[in-house]
């Protein structure tokens, strides 16, 4: 019997529309510590050269002052976006001197929390309300959780491809409506299949035990200081000891995006009462935005989100709610060590394929019982995903890890030829294949690589990961940036720093004004 996606897959084809297929749209979003020669988080300011951290749409920080952030623009080719996010890393480098980039999703050794200085983006209201917003998070959660770094990968669809397959479904709706059907449809299968691209590419097998300092966990030790599970895939997508008990009583519903964002907006401004017992303004000082479950919407954490881009002052919430969803951002992708960026082409391409694919398939919703069963069989994969034999949870009960991988990778190579039937080559086929070689060998996913190598090494998990974050270093800085690039961030740099000064200069509320307002628009 033909599936879902075949039978959409034909149609296309027979529409003469399948060239629709290569109409995807790529922004590649990368986190990095900056670390010192020896390997410690460093303390000192981000770098002036980079421009405002605050304004700068290409190089930021996220959490701490020394977690850089690589922001790619939206492109065509991923090819494109892999080779910008390099060049961000090269033009970067021009201006750490002696300090490197980490590239691996776990942190550095870390004395403790105060180690990690909060981000710091200027006086103006905008600026101080991103601070804040990240004392937030110190005081709700502690800053050892705000050190983990990783990829983000959002993905966007032609206007054409998507007015094309609502011809397809004979819907009668606005495009807009259906084109936020089509994405949350694609978010509930991917939150379905999600646990291959944790088996697939997770690249968090070990750690430094200075993370976890004097908490109670259940991982083993190797190489005296590093701590790792012996067929984890991505300790960082684990719990880690970490509880949210606030975000556990959210019952967040990726069927509609209606439910969705009614969702949201009931959690930033309900109160929480360990949020109330922090306060908010404490001797002068902001502890928090709010006491309210969720600071912000950006405060739900998830491994995909609905995404468009807000206007000035408008909340996420509001712009997918009036304008409906632009892109989708996929936040499950551990930092992959041995690679300079941390990603390659290689499995862009195959992302590519994979959430379509998602889009594709049945969009039936998820009721309670199957949301607790994704859960749990992420959390299997992401502390056993290698173990011999695993079995994962579906409708019909347990089936072994490597048969359902088969099916799901099997759905994704039909997407893949007509991707490349279209484009020539098999560039993406090959990249459906390289997957299942390491379905059929486990030794060939990244997380076995790194433990492999931190077994043949004998190095604990810091040393080896600054002696790799090194020769990438090197590797980036013996290449070239071509001038007309290192012009365009030169200029990006000094644009992001006189933005910033013009917005200190022309706020005329206070912050305590500013945030009252922004809280009840």
């Amino acid at each position: 019997m033909q599936s879902i996606l075949e039978s959409k897959l034909e149609k296309l084809k027979a529409a003469g529309q399948e060239n629709l297929l290569t109409e995807v749209m790529h922004g590649i979003e990368k986190e990095g510590l900056r670390v010192t020669s020896k390997g410690r988080l460093s303390q000192d300011d981000h770098p002036s050269g980079l421009g405002s951290a605050l304004t700068n749409g290409v190089i930021t920080t996220d959490y701490s002052e020394a977690l850089l952030e690589f922001i790619t623009p939206v492109y065509k080719n991923s090819l494109d976006a892999i080779n910008y996010l390099t060049d961000l890393h090269r033009f970067t480098y021009q201006h750490l001197g002696e300090e490197i980039i980490w590239n691996a999703s776990m942190p550095c050794y870390l004395s403790g929390a105060e180690d990690i200085r909060i981000g710091e983006y200027g006086s103006s209201n905008s600026g101080t309300m991103k601070h804040v917003y990240r004392v937030g998070l110190a005081s709700r959660y502690g800053k050892m959780m705000q050190s983990i770094a990783g990829i983000h990968y959002n993905f966007s669809l032609s206007d054409d491809l998507w007015q094309v397959l609502q011809l397809i479904d004979g819907d009668q709706r606005s495009l807009q409506s259906y084109r936020s059907n089509g994405y949350f449809s694609l978010i509930r299968n991917f939150r379905r299949q999600s646990w291959i691209l944790l088996y697939l590419f997770g690249a968090s097998p070990a750690l430094s035990d200075s993370f976890l300092k004097d908490q109670e966990h259940h991982l083993q030790t190797l190489n005296g200081h590093t701590l790792y599970l012996p067929y984890a895939t991505s300790l960082r997508m684990s719990d880690l000891g970490y509880s949210n008990k606030a975000q556990e009583s959210l019952d967040i519903c990726f069927n509609y995006l209606d439910s969705y964002a009614n969702s949201l907006q009931s959690a930033i401004k309900t109160p929480f009462k360990a949020y109330q017992e922090i306060g908010v303004k404490v001797d002068g000082e902001y502890r928090q935005l709010n006491t309210n479950v969720l600071q912000i919407e950006n405060e739900y954490y998830s491994d995909i989100r609905p995404k468009r881009v807000a206007r000035p002052g408008e909340k996420p919430v509001d712009a997918l709610i009036d304008r409906g969803v632009e892109y989708i951002e996929v936040r499950n992708t551990d930092i992959n060590p041995m690679l300079p960026v941390g990603i390659d082409n290689c499995q862009a391409q195959f992302m590519d394929a994979f959430l379509l694919s998602c889009l594709l398939q049945d969009n039936r919703e998820i009721d309670a019982a199957e949301c607790e069963r994704i859960s749990n069989n992420n959390n299997l994969v992401v502390t056993k995903g290698r173990e011999p034999g695993l079995q994962l949870g579906t409708a019909h009960g347990e089936v072994p890890l490597a048969e359902l991988a088969t099916q799901i990778l099997d759905q994704v190579a039909k997407v893949a030829a007509a991707i490349d039937s279209t484009k020539g080559g098999t560039n993406y086929s090959d990249s459906v294949k390289i997957q299942r070689s390491k379905i059929a060998d486990s030794s060939l996913t990244p997380s076995a690589i790194i433990l492999a190598s931190l077994r043949e090494s004998g190095l604990q998990f810091t040393d080896w990961a600054l002696h790799v974050s090194r020769q990438h270093r090197e590797d980036l800085m013996s290449s070239h940036l071509d001038e007309k690039t290192a012009a365009d961030l030169s200029k990006q740099v000094i644009d992001s720093i006189l933005q910033q000064q013009q917005m200190e200069e022309s706020d005329v509320l206070n912050f305590e004004q500013f945030l009252a307002e922004y809280m009840h628009s």
